[in-house]
């Protein structure tokens, strides 16, 4: 299929924004501690010398993508022993936690910005045999030079808002051109497999696959950390409230008083979604007339609250709490991953705004490792149930274990079906 009007004028207006758009962006790099040199990796410039052998590229625009795919980029190394990785992402989280967990035989670098220049320098740089997307961010000029250059695409944990399903329902020719290029979809439902072969994906490359974050392995647990904390926490009862946004503490705080009425002792572990929230957070938590502890200051837990203000220690907090408050849901934001506090054994309370997630909490829900609040006053009735009946917390909690290892099966042929689709048996 030719471009479309609605693809060349989008490539003409990229053209014109990009001096611009690629000035800001590394300036926001530089901002966050990412070196000039590496900071230029978004003009395409390669800061590491490509492996030789087959190259797969991997690309996962934020920290939840890019984290997910690390067991799939696994699997498929165990598969193929002499092939390489190269994964590309685009925040600076994202660029330290994979560092922190890059599998064997993988590089990162940050994705290039979505013009023909960086591109082009990009791919001339790796030559990659083939290149795996990891949900849902179309970059129409990436998607176009890839194919370009001859390289077979693959999208895995296809994952489209209605809104975006309506957007681009509207430039049917435009998504047509740009989604046919894929020879092998996984969506995550059924129901969006067929939206996108009704976009333009083709029907026998498109099929359900599973949610990669059912796959990723546990989140690590610095194992001096773990007694430190442990050890400062002695006999105190203790539950966790992960990934909250602003509106979201408030409603928490208040269950945590609630709560302190009948355990007096009782330790929250705070975990904003985003630690740079710190002081508003803590603020918050003084204002309220409760105690604070700050991890990111070097705080012990002695106080009725933990501001756990630090990032990549999720599966810390996890592991020392029997269940947690997943933010994101109180208010209509969607929701976060349930898979990590499950895999860690942690049950999961969550708001009722999990659109992003509505499958897989429907089935968690089901099987007794969640349960779905409507306020901070039901959180709380629900948190001091578990609290009152150790025995069904404890059941709630091995409910979710199950559910959580309960998928990885399915790691290996997804693997295997990227293999082949991408015509990879090296």
């Amino acid at each position: 299929m030719k471009p479309t009007g609605l693809y060349r004028a989008y490539a003409a207006a990229t053209a014109l924004v990009l001096p611009f758009a690629a000035r800001a962006r590394v300036k926001k790099l530089r901002r966050a501690g990412i070196s000039a040199h590496r900071a230029h990796e978004v003009l395409g410039h390669a800061t590491e010398r490509r492996p030789g052998g087959t190259l797969i590229w991997f690309h996962a625009a934020s920290v939840g993508e890019s984290l997910s795919v690390l067991s799939l980029i696994a699997a498929m190394g165990r598969a193929l022993p002499l092939a390489r990785f190269l994964i590309t992402s685009g925040t600076p989280t994202s660029a330290s936690l994979i560092a922190k967990r890059m599998p064997p035989r993988c590089q990162h670098q940050f994705v290039p910005l979505d013009g023909a220049g960086p591109l082009k320098r990009f791919l001339r740089a790796w030559r990659p045999d083939a290149f795996v997307l990891v949900e849902s961010e179309f970059w129409p000029n990436m998607l176009v030079h890839i194919r370009k250059a001859g390289v077979p695409m693959a999208l895995v944990n296809a994952r489209l808002s209605e809104r975006s399903l309506k957007r681009w329902a509207k430039r049917p020719k435009t998504a047509r051109f740009l989604l046919e290029g894929f020879s092998l979809v996984f969506a995550q439902t059924n129901a969006l497999a067929d939206q996108l072969i009704a976009l333009g994906t083709q029907p026998d490359k498109t099929r359900k696959g599973v949610d990669l974050k059912s796959l990723s392995a546990p989140l690590p647990v610095h194992g001096k950390s773990l007694l430190d904390v442990q050890h400062a926490l002695g006999p105190r009862p203790v539950w966790a409230a992960c990934s909250t946004h602003p509106g979201e503490e408030q409603e928490v705080l208040t269950a945590h008083i609630s709560l302190l009425e009948t355990q007096p002792d009782l330790c929250l572990i705070l975990a904003p979604r985003h630690p740079e929230r710190g002081l508003e957070v803590a603020k918050l938590v003084t204002d309220l007339g409760l105690s604070l502890s700050r991890r990111s200051t070097g705080d012990i837990p002695q106080a009725q609250v933990y501001l756990a203000d630090t990032l990549g220690e999720l599966g810390l907090w996890y592991t020392l709490a029997p269940f947690v408050f997943l933010g994101g849901s109180l208010k209509p934001i969607g929701g976060h991953n349930p898979y990590e506090p499950a895999h860690m054994g942690s049950a999961v309370l969550s708001g009722v705004h999990v659109n992003n997630f509505a499958d897989t909490y429907a089935k968690l829900e089901a099987a007794g490792g969640a349960r779905l609040v409507s306020s901070g006053a039901n959180l709380a009735q629900l948190a001091q149930d578990w609290f009152e009946h150790p025995v069904a917390l404890t059941q709630a909690r091995q409910a979710a274990r199950d559910f959580a290892g309960g998928q990885a099966d399915t790691l290996d042929s997804i693997a295997n079906a990227l293999i082949d689709g991408l015509d990879l048996n090296v």
